[in-house]
């Protein structure tokens, strides 16, 4: 069985996000979506908040019968992966500027556990310029992001910045 981790924030969870849990199920068998506590960002919603959010964005791929979780985690993205049997991380990439950092992370990771295999997902056309801040700051300031994020999240957006 193919296991992969989908790492990030998630803060929120946007359409671009499930466009590449959507082709990473062609990918893996069972994929892992890791929810980042993460100490370097500060996120707008809980941990608790963000798996809610993931897992009402991915329910209706699971309903269709992929294998997919949820879950928050803490510490070092290899470990979650080596306590979870993953092989494979997987990596959305929106433009060239994020691909640097990400191969740098790849690398580090590779070097780690050399088990663990990153591959990257270059987003979909329709999605590539979706990035969770961008969407919080339009809803921060009342704009429209119902092209970029599900009315749930959107209604969440909506009660913490009004």
């Amino acid at each position: 069985m193919r296991i992969g981790i989908y790492p990030g924030t998630f803060d929120p969870v946007t359409f671009g996000h499930v466009d590449v849990i959507t082709r990473a199920m062609r990918v893996v068998d069972r994929l892992i979506i890791g929810v980042a506590v993460d100490s370097v960002k500060t996120p707008l919603f809980t941990v608790e908040q963000r798996v809610a959010m993931v897992e009402e964005g991915v329910a209706s791929l699971v309903e269709q019968g992929n294998d997919i979780v949820v879950q928050g985690f803490e510490g070092l993205l290899i470990d979650f992966a080596k306590n979870h049997d993953a092989t494979i991380l997987v990596r959305g990439l929106r433009a060239a500027s994020d691909f640097e950092y990400e191969f740098q992370m790849a690398g580090m990771n590779s070097r780690l556990n050399p088990e663990l295999q990153t591959i990257f997902l270059p987003a979909s056309e329709h999605t590539h310029f979706i990035a969770s801040r961008f969407v919080k700051e339009i809803a921060r300031l009342g704009g429209d992001i119902q092209e970029f994020v599900s009315p749930e999240v959107a209604g969440k957006l909506a009660a913490k910045f009004h």
